[in-house]
């Protein structure tokens, strides 16, 4: 059985099931693309989720509740201190701290300030070729360039497995951030892309590889 094969017969939006529990936290910020769901754990940044409207995001959270074995871990808000009667925040958990940091850097992306981001991530929502071809991705692939799904099966050194590429770019938990985006056909083609066509050429014309539109 081929690469290929292989990964065609898993879900592409499930992935591995995880059975410990691991605290994490969850956002919904505003963007240019319409409003990205952030997830992260106490390791990193774990998921990121185009289009999350209402729906979709109670739909992508109920998923991390089974895949990460517990619920989100609450924003922490301030408590009144008894000494002063003044507001204390509580210290922040870990998933929390990389879960602000996220949201600060993809809106400076979005803002065209930040180029490479430079957040802690979790890879847990992916194993095997996938995470082998997205951590080559998102370490070699920068900001305003492309790569063929060919040239990137070449890097990974399964040249036969340009199709199992595009599986594994449709399966990549954290878009955006490991850049999927700047994956495009050997022949000069878009290619496909889970956030849809729209979506793909927004973020690569923000980044100077396509024009602008003029409306």
């Amino acid at each position: 059985m081929t690469i290929a094969e292989r990964q065609t017969q898993r879900d592409p939006h499930e992935g591995p099931e995880r059975r410990d529990a691991r605290a994490w936290a969850w956002a919904v910020p505003a963007t240019p693309i319409g409003p990205l769901l952030l997830a992260a754990t106490d390791e990193g940044l774990v998921q990121v989720v185009f289009h999350a409207e209402e729906k979709m995001a109670a739909e992508a959270v109920a998923r991390l509740i089974r895949r990460l074995g517990t619920e989100p871990t609450p924003t922490p808000t301030p408590v009144p201190s008894p000494a002063s009667g003044t507001a204390a925040a509580p210290a922040a958990p870990r998933c929390a701290e990389h879960l602000a940091e996220a949201v600060r850097q993809v809106e400076s992306y979005f803002a065209e300030d930040t180029k490479a981001f430079t957040l802690a991530l979790d890879w847990s929502l992916t194993t095997g070729f996938n995470r082998r071809v997205l951590r080559e991705l998102a370490a070699h692939v920068p900001y305003g360039t492309v790569v063929g799904y060919q040239d990137l099966a070449d890097r990974v050194g399964e040249p036969g497995a340009a199709r199992a590429v595009g599986v594994a770019m449709g399966s990549n938990p954290l878009p955006v951030v490991v850049p999927c985006h700047r994956v495009v056909e050997s022949g000069g083609g878009i290619g496909g892309f889970g956030g849809g066509l729209e979506t793909k050429r927004s973020l690569l014309a923000l980044e100077g590889v396509l024009p602008r539109p003029l409306f």
